[in-house]
């Protein structure tokens, strides 16, 4: 079969796609190889953590089909890394595997890379071609790893606000009920995103009220994203859900080296939970440290889903940058809101966001909004 190059292209996103829930913390990476008449080789995607990135698992693929790319074209959605990390740099592979052309979608970041490996493909004599930034296939590679490029370049997960909510943006109602306001599509798509994130946070607010898990169940998963409470007097209880494994559990609290906290710090440490002193002046959880102490721990992406306070804590603090809301087609009247800051005394202090997307989710509307230029590092 022979692909056209935008085919090849929609193909190396299709395969870096696969990559989500998979390769965290590693860079979600498609790669296409085509024969010099545009036949189609093989293609591939990151494997898990120390395994094969995009490039070698086509390579492999293409050499278990009985066929040679000498000569032929690499299609990757991210530029072939350079060092030596957890696995050998792709560029080397490349090179010996004898391709002519590689078109990268887009740079990698990370500063071990950051250009190296494209240097040391047209070193080998292998033609480089890199897509425009304002590209369409740049732009979809860009966005499939914002998590990533905001760990390399901001040393802060990307984080993302989810909320679910009525019409007139009420997500509870005064007692608190609020199981369900949007319908079961909506759910499996907020449980597409968990499956996105590298951490799923939420304030103990939330765990107390509802005892909620926050793991990925309602779509397939090949790793569970960690699970983070924002605890700020470590009230939590030892049996709550959100503490049962699998996957990473860590409490941010600010009384952790409190004399009172010592036998519960100890108890959860042997439930393998993790407990973090990380206190502000006011003596709440820091969440700007908390978010540089995630990046240091290669989270990508952090999902948040909390209550009405914790939520207005991270929007009055500029720390989210992306909302996602799930809005139902139903008026609550009085209930909670979405997150709870100011009081403001003109409009002009308004968080202002631009709409990136909207889209019908079954009966509900998914709304994406980021702060202006918020991606634009």
């Amino acid at each position: 079969m022979k692909l056209t190059p935008s085919e090849s292209w929609a193909l190396a996103l299709r395969n870096a796609n696969e990559a989500i829930g998979l390769s965290d913390p590693n860079p979600r990476v498609g790669c296409v190889i085509t024969a010099p008449d545009g036949r189609l080789l093989a293609s591939g995607h990151t494997q898990r953590a120390g395994s094969a990135h995009a490039e070698v698992s086509a390579l492999r693929a293409a050499q278990a089909a009985g066929h040679t790319v000498r000569g032929g074209t690499a299609w990757v959605t991210l530029e072939p890394c350079s060092h030596h990390g957890r696995t050998p740099p792709c560029c080397d592979a490349l090179v010996e595997a004898g391709v002519a052309h590689v078109m990268v979608a887009l740079q990698d970041p990370n500063p071990l890379v950051a250009g190296h490996g494209i240097g040391r493909l047209r070193a080998a004599g292998i033609d480089v071609t890199v897509l425009a930034p304002g590209d369409p296939v740049a732009i979809a590679a860009r966005e499939l790893n914002i998590g990533f490029l905001s760990r390399m370049l901001r040393q802060r997960p990307w984080v993302r606000l989810k909320i679910a909510a009525s019409l007139d943006g009420r997500t509870a109602l005064d007692n608190g009920l609020s199981q369900w306001i949007t319908g079961d599509a909506a759910r499996t798509d907020g449980h597409a995103y968990r499956k996105r994130a590298g951490a799923v946070l939420t304030g103990i607010g939330t765990v107390i009220d509802d005892d909620p898990r926050l793991d990925v169940r309602l779509v397939d998963t090949v790793l569970q994203p960690c699970r983070v409470v924002v605890d700020s007097k470590l009230d939590i209880a030892l049996d709550a859900r959100i503490l049962s494994p699998p996957g990473e559990r860590l409490v941010y609290t600010a009384s952790a080296l409190a004399r009172h906290a010592a036998p519960k710090v100890r108890e959860l440490a042997e439930q393998g939970v993790s407990v973090l002193a990380c206190a502000n002046a006011d003596g709440k959880v820091d969440l700007g440290a908390m978010l540089d102490d995630l990046a240091r721990r290669e989270i990508n992406e952090l999902h948040v889903e909390a209550g009405s306070k914790l939520s207005g804590s991270f929007v009055r603090a500029g720390l989210v940058d992306e909302f996602l809301v799930y809005l139902a087609p139903l008026m609550l009247g009085a209930g909670r809101e979405m997150a709870r800051f100011g009081p403001l005394t003109a409009l002009t202090e308004g968080l202002a966001l631009e709409f990136v997307s909207v889209e019908r989710v079954g009966a509900d509307l998914r709304l994406i909004a980021r702060p202006p230029g918020r991606a634009d590092f």
